[in-house]
């Protein structure tokens, strides 16, 4: 058989199997709010098994950002779809003795704490490793894993504090919060990534280890490049509002009937902004040569092209950048942006069909994520039976645990 001929039959092969994707993985996931459920949702989007074990009565993340469903907060709707619930009570005996069960039976166990909390919780590597020896053990901490502060608990908006990101954030009367939890977010995507980088690793080992990621860490990440001005003492950053500090004209404007965004970036993309604003003589004047020469005296380009937007409405402002291939979009509400064009017709939401909501759940696509259904985010405890029973949990004692778990709820 020819070399082609076997190619394009194993080409073939690959076109009509199912995609894989992650399917075959056990992930256990004891996270709350926002990193480390939603680094399990990323791994049960490609195709793993990612059992959510909550305590009785449910997590108090449940009902975070409420929308009129009990337990199913919009924040809970979105970090636990693809996921099967399990109610264990992992204070008492029997509800740690089927956890125990359960470890050895995962591949992966994802938890939201730092060390101190893990080893009284027993849930740390050490004790994971005596039940399963290849676990893949991983944890997302607040503020790090050396030093005096590793222990101390903390969430977004702590990253966003203590990384300078929140004193660039504004006007400059005060520090400013980003609306979105953009550290939790992106820890989450981190975390995945390693997760799946230690999967791999033990397909080639053996052995399992425990994956470490932290807020601070991702949040210190984000602001490297202002962290290495400072310390090179190129520049210090202060809060520009929406005015970008290493190109011009970037910035938000406001139209006559809306708010317009436009990032002019690169000497081509200037050249032909200043021609469309009729300000040809700005082109190779010493002040805008350059991307960080226009993004320090962006002051002044920024009321340029304010005065230019001032007297268009935003469908004019966008056609005309549109026309000579410079970025600009429209600032949208919520409302909005669930009826834009741009964010309907690009296929990232699924919809839940529990709550009728729509969840972005196609964002990062593999052959494995376009062909599973998504599933809604579980009620609380829907699946302790079945998972339970795969343990070799008669129901009798099912039953037994469940009135427990209920006698705790109820205590």
């Amino acid at each position: 058989m020819s070399e082609k001929i076997r190619t394009e039959q194993q080409a073939a092969l690959a076109e009509q199997r199912e995609p894989m994707g992650l399917s075959g993985l056990r992930v256990l996931d004891l996270g709350r709010y926002i990193a480390a459920p939603y680094c399990a949702a990323l791994l049960a989007d490609q195709g793993a098994e990612v059992i959510r074990i909550d305590p009785p009565g449910g997590a108090p993340d449940r009902d975070v950002m409420p929308i009129g469903i009990e337990g199913r907060g919009a924040l809970y709707i979105q970090v636990n779809r693809n996921k099967k619930s399990v109610i264990l009570d992992l204070e008492q005996a029997d509800g740690r003795k089927a956890f125990e069960r359960l470890v050895a039976s995962a591949d992966v166990v994802i938890v939201n704490l730092p060390d101190a909390a893990l080893k009284r919780a027993r849930l740390d590597y050490e004790s994971l490793k005596a039940i399963r020896k290849d676990i893949i053990l991983t944890t997302i901490c607040a503020l790090g894993f050396e030093g005096r502060d590793k222990n101390r608990i903390g969430f977004d908006g702590t990253g966003q504090a203590l990384s300078g990101a929140m004193h660039l954030t504004g006007t400059g009367e005060q520090p400013m919060r980003a609306a979105v939890s953009y550290v939790d977010f992106s820890t989450a995507m981190a975390a995945a990534f390693a997760t799946v980088t230690a999967i791999y690793e033990r397909s080639r080992t053996g052995q399992g280890q425990h994956v470490k990621a932290s807020l601070l860490g991702t949040a210190l990440t984000m602001t490297n490049p202002m962290l290495i001005e400072e310390a090179a003492g190129a520049r210090t950053r202060e809060p520009l509002a929406n005015r970008s500090p290493i190109s011009g004209p970037s910035d938000l404007f406001r139209a006559r009937d809306g708010w317009v965004m436009a990032q002019v970036i690169g000497d081509g993309m200037f050249a032909r902004w200043a021609r469309l604003v009729g300000r040809e003589d700005l082109i190779g004047e010493e002040r805008f040569a350059s991307d960080i020469a226009r993004g320090e005296n962006g002051a002044e380009l920024s009321a340029i092209m304010a005065d230019w937007c001032a007297v268009r409405t935003v469908e004019e402002c966008l056609s005309q950048l549109e026309a000579v291939r410079l970025p600009g979009c429209p600032v949208l509400t919520p409302g909005q942006a669930l009826k834009a064009d741009e964010n309907m017709a690009g296929g990232f939401f699924r919809l839940d069909q529990s709550a009728g909501v729509p969840v972005a759940a196609t964002t990062l696509r593999t052959a494995a994520t376009m062909s599973l259904a998504t599933r809604p985010a579980p009620s609380l405890g829907a699946d302790t039976d079945q998972v339970l029973s795969a343990l070799g949990y008669g129901a009798e004692e099912i039953s037994q645990l469940s009135w427990s778990a209920k006698e705790q709820l109820h205590a």
